[in-house]
């Protein structure tokens, strides 16, 4: 909304020779005083049209810069209308959207965020599960010590790991396999307690409850991570207030020894 002064300012720029500079509000008391009510209400008619002009001439200008904005970020463009541009732009927003996302897949990149992902499937060669977990968190030097001796407790063996550190932060995937000592472990695995094969045993809750118990260790490992970070904060706080506390009792010597 403008400001009743662009309105005053307008008005007197439209009614030209009856102004007068020094008269209130730059209007001639004098000849304001001849004009009938008609030529009041008409120059007044004329300066909220000229108000209105500009305030439509700035916003156009508002857009226009909006439009430049946009076509600078296409890498070549032809269009001249808005919404043919508009059209060109979501569509170009969506490529790099999905550009994004192949490179977030091939190049794992750790995020901001802890979060942990486990899933199961057969392996179609030798028809052994295959255990895929996904967690970020923060990093620390201990941290590869406590996820092998989390797997260890499981009996599981890494397959192959994918890890990736940006940041104080990282990224791990890992391709789990149950391990086994002998042929007759591996066997006794495929069976159930009645001797009945694993087929004729209820599968997907045997996937579950495996996955569920590495979701479980890898979280007590993403949750040290998180407590061990606490803790660091925590100390460093202290070791900030320590220090200023010696500070202060430094101070406090030297000028008790001033005035003594």
């Amino acid at each position: 909304m403008d400001h009743p002064q662009n309105h005053l300012r307008i008005l007197s720029e439209a009614l030209g020779p009856i102004m007068r500079r020094g008269s209130s509000f730059g209007f001639d008391g004098e000849i304001m005083g001849k004009l009938s009510a008609q030529e009041v209400m008409d120059a007044k008619a004329l300066a909220a049209s000229k108000s209105h002009s500009e305030a439509e001439r700035r916003r156009r200008e508002r857009i226009n810069t909006h439009l430049a904005k946009l076509r600078s970020i296409l890498p070549n463009t032809t269009k001249t209308d808005k919404a043919s541009l508009l059209a060109e732009v979501i569509q170009h927003m969506k490529e790099l959207k999905r550009q994004t996302s192949q490179i977030t897949d091939t190049y794992q990149v750790p995020t901001e965020c802890d979060d942990l992902t486990v899933d199961s499937s057969y392996n179609d060669e030798e028809g052994n599960l295959v255990i895929r977990a996904s967690f970020c968190c923060q990093d620390r030097t201990d941290l590869m010590h406590d996820v092998i001796n989390a797997l260890k407790s499981l009996r599981l063996r890494t397959l192959k790991a994918e890890i990736a550190t940006v940041g104080g932060r990282v990224k791990n995937i890992l391709f789990l396999s149950r391990e086994y000592d002998d042929e007759e472990d591996h066997d006794s695995y495929r069976r159930n307690f009645d001797g009945d094969d694993v087929e004729d045993y209820d599968e997907e809750r045997m996937m579950n409850n495996r996955v569920s118990s590495i979701e479980e260790a890898l979280k007590a490992v993403i949750e040290k991570c998180v407590h061990n970070n606490d803790e660091s904060n925590d100390n460093n706080n202290l070791e900030k207030s320590s220090s200023g506390g010696i500070k202060r009792q430094r101070t406090s010597k030297m000028v008790n020894r001033c005035y003594n």
